[in-house]
């Protein structure tokens, strides 16, 4: 399997089921774990994607995906600077819920391997922190290309593995000792926020990752790390 594999679980159906099940659990105090567990700085990660993408953002005849919104932090940040027509989708309803609390934005429910969407109808498809938790990333890849007009972009904001030995070291232990402790306290559910660095540890480096896209037929692929690594954003061509 090649995607987000959890402890204990043996095929991609039950992967799916386990991580909506979890992401459910923490919807309710998602915004806040975030932004506290980030020190805000996942604010900023946001704003770089949009950044990123803002020249499609200006076009008015534009159309926005945002896939696995959560709870509609980076749709709501790309709407915030877009002239484009930005519409969100989840997987997990009580995260579409606590996003329809936020925004007006039009929100639907689907799975990101199997949308309900025409092929070749977005100019653009944003994935933030969602990507890691597909139950398979070859074929998402392919499901997002799909959706993709010919020459449309995808952007991917997700976490990573540091470079830099130092500095992994460091973020190791917060990440696998601290961050679960606070996450656990805070939301009750000690189990979302130990799956989180054991997410992060299964899931490709950025050179990898952009490896991937490259197979999966996007073109002009690049990347950059953020926050000495601790984030990577991926962006190609379809």
């Amino acid at each position: 399997m090649s995607g987000s594999t959890p402890k204990g679980i043996a095929n991609e159906r039950e992967a799916a089921a386990w991580v909506r099940e979890m992401f459910g659990q923490v919807a309710p105090r998602y915004d806040l774990l975030n932004h506290l567990l980030s020190a805000n700085i996942d604010k900023g990660w946001r704003a770089r994607a949009v950044r990123s993408v803002q020249a499609i953002l200006d076009r008015q005849d534009a159309r926005v995906l945002d896939l696995c919104c959560g709870t509609g932090d980076l749709a709501i940040a790309l709407k915030d600077k877009a002239k484009a027509q930005v519409v969100a989708s989840d997987f997990c309803h009580p995260m579409l819920t606590a996003a329809a609390g936020k925004t007006t934005l039009p929100l639907f429910e689907s799975d990101a391997l199997e949308l309900p969407l025409t092929s070749s109808s977005f100019d653009l498809v944003t994935v933030a922190f969602g990507f890691r938790n597909l139950a398979n990333y070859e074929a998402g890849l392919t499901e997002l290309k799909r959706v993709l007009k010919p020459g449309g972009t995808l952007a991917i904001l997700e976490f990573s593995q540091p470079p830099n030995a130092t500095f992994a070291a460091v973020y190791n232990f917060y990440s696998n000792r601290v961050l679960p402790a606070i996450g656990a306290a805070l939301s009750g559910a000690r189990e979302a926020y130990t799956y989180l660095p054991e997410s992060v540890k299964k899931f490709p480096n950025a050179p990898t990752l952009a490896k991937m896209m490259q197979t999966s037929g996007y073109r002009e692929v690049q990347f950059e790390h953020l926050t000495f690594g601790v984030v990577a954003l991926h962006t190609g061509k379809a």
